[in-house]
Protein backbone atom coordinates (compact mmCIF):
# COMPACT_ATOMS: atom_id res chain seq x y z
CA UNK A 1 0.00 0.00 0.00
CA UNK A 2 1.67 3.39 -0.92
CA UNK A 3 1.34 6.32 1.33
CA UNK A 4 2.15 9.50 0.99
CA UNK A 5 2.11 11.84 4.19
CA UNK A 6 2.20 15.65 2.97
CA UNK A 7 2.70 18.22 6.22
CA UNK A 8 4.36 21.53 6.45
CA UNK A 9 1.41 23.94 4.92
CA UNK A 10 -0.26 26.88 6.08
CA UNK A 11 -1.16 30.60 5.93
CA UNK A 12 1.88 32.93 5.04
CA UNK A 13 1.86 36.41 3.43
CA UNK A 14 2.79 37.04 0.18
CA UNK A 15 6.36 37.45 -0.33
CA UNK A 16 6.81 34.59 2.50
CA UNK A 17 8.23 31.59 2.81
CA UNK A 18 6.89 27.79 3.40
CA UNK A 19 8.88 24.39 3.29
CA UNK A 20 6.61 21.16 2.72
CA UNK A 21 7.91 18.07 3.14
CA UNK A 22 6.33 14.56 2.11
CA UNK A 23 7.12 11.32 3.93
CA UNK A 24 6.83 8.43 1.45
CA UNK A 25 6.34 4.25 1.87
CA UNK A 26 5.21 1.40 0.37
CA UNK A 27 7.20 0.86 -2.38
CA UNK A 28 10.79 0.75 -3.43
CA UNK A 29 11.20 4.65 -3.31
CA UNK A 30 14.87 5.01 -3.55
CA UNK A 31 14.58 4.28 -7.26
CA UNK A 32 11.64 6.33 -8.35
CA UNK A 33 11.26 10.32 -9.22
CA UNK A 34 8.78 11.94 -6.86
CA UNK A 35 7.05 15.32 -7.63
CA UNK A 36 4.90 17.84 -6.35
CA UNK A 37 1.15 18.77 -7.35
CA UNK A 38 -1.10 21.01 -6.40
CA UNK A 39 -4.99 22.01 -6.40
CA UNK A 40 -6.67 25.74 -6.24
CA UNK A 41 -10.00 26.06 -5.38
CA UNK A 42 -12.04 25.17 -8.59
CA UNK A 43 -9.11 24.49 -10.45
CA UNK A 44 -7.63 20.95 -11.51
CA UNK A 45 -4.52 19.39 -9.79
CA UNK A 46 -1.14 20.71 -11.55
CA UNK A 47 1.85 19.39 -11.91
CA UNK A 48 4.90 21.88 -9.97
CA UNK A 49 8.45 20.03 -9.76
CA UNK A 50 9.65 17.06 -10.23
CA UNK A 51 13.24 15.22 -9.18
CA UNK A 52 14.95 12.40 -10.22
CA UNK A 53 15.39 9.38 -8.14
CA UNK A 54 19.59 10.29 -6.68
CA UNK A 55 18.48 14.01 -6.89
CA UNK A 56 20.28 15.15 -9.85
CA UNK A 57 17.56 16.53 -12.01
CA UNK A 58 14.79 18.46 -11.39
CA UNK A 59 12.02 20.29 -13.36
CA UNK A 60 9.70 23.24 -12.63
CA UNK A 61 6.50 23.74 -13.88
CA UNK A 62 7.00 27.69 -15.39
CA UNK A 63 4.79 29.25 -12.22
CA UNK A 64 7.49 27.84 -10.20
CA UNK A 65 10.64 28.44 -11.81
CA UNK A 66 12.98 30.72 -9.40
CA UNK A 67 10.65 30.73 -6.61
CA UNK A 68 10.60 26.95 -5.98
CA UNK A 69 13.17 24.32 -5.15
CA UNK A 70 12.26 20.23 -4.95
CA UNK A 71 14.68 18.53 -3.06
CA UNK A 72 14.73 15.18 -2.05
CA UNK A 73 15.97 14.05 1.95
CA UNK A 74 19.13 11.29 2.56
CA UNK A 75 16.74 8.62 2.80
CA UNK A 76 15.29 9.11 -0.70
CA UNK A 77 12.17 8.36 0.79
CA UNK A 78 11.38 11.89 1.54
CA UNK A 79 10.93 14.98 -0.65
CA UNK A 80 10.73 19.00 0.38
CA UNK A 81 9.45 21.77 -1.72
CA UNK A 82 10.20 25.09 -0.70
CA UNK A 83 8.64 28.17 -1.83
CA UNK A 84 9.59 31.63 -1.73
CA UNK A 85 8.39 34.57 -2.59
CA UNK A 86 4.96 33.51 -2.18
CA UNK A 87 1.82 34.73 -4.42
CA UNK A 88 -1.83 34.68 -3.70
CA UNK A 89 -1.86 32.43 -7.13
CA UNK A 90 0.01 29.78 -5.22
CA UNK A 91 -2.87 29.15 -2.48
CA UNK A 92 -3.78 25.54 -3.11
CA UNK A 93 -3.46 21.97 -1.72
CA UNK A 94 -0.20 20.67 -2.29
CA UNK A 95 0.32 16.82 -3.21
CA UNK A 96 3.71 14.76 -3.73
CA UNK A 97 4.01 11.38 -5.25
CA UNK A 98 5.91 9.15 -6.98
CA UNK A 99 7.01 8.90 -10.68
CA UNK A 100 8.13 11.80 -13.05
CA UNK A 101 4.99 12.02 -15.02
CA UNK A 102 3.65 15.40 -15.13
CA UNK A 103 -0.13 14.25 -15.75
CA UNK A 104 -2.27 14.12 -12.32
CA UNK A 105 -4.45 11.29 -14.10
CA UNK A 106 -1.08 9.08 -14.46
CA UNK A 107 -1.08 8.53 -10.42
CA UNK A 108 -3.78 6.25 -8.81
CA UNK A 109 -2.64 7.31 -5.22
CA UNK A 110 -2.52 10.16 -3.29
CA UNK A 111 -2.03 11.25 0.02
CA UNK A 112 -4.00 13.79 1.92
CA UNK A 113 -2.48 16.91 0.84
CA UNK A 114 -0.96 20.10 2.47
CA UNK A 115 -3.02 23.55 2.50
CA UNK A 116 -0.86 26.55 1.74
CA UNK A 117 -2.33 29.86 1.84
CA UNK A 118 -1.03 32.98 0.64
CA UNK A 119 -2.61 35.91 1.54
CA UNK A 120 -2.55 39.32 0.15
Amino acid sequence: QVQLVESGGGLVQAGGSLRLSCAASGRTTSTYAMGWFRQAPGKEREFVATISWNGDTTYYAESAKGRFTISRGNAKNTVYLQMNSLKPEDTAVYYCNFGSSMEPSDYPYWGKGALVTVSS
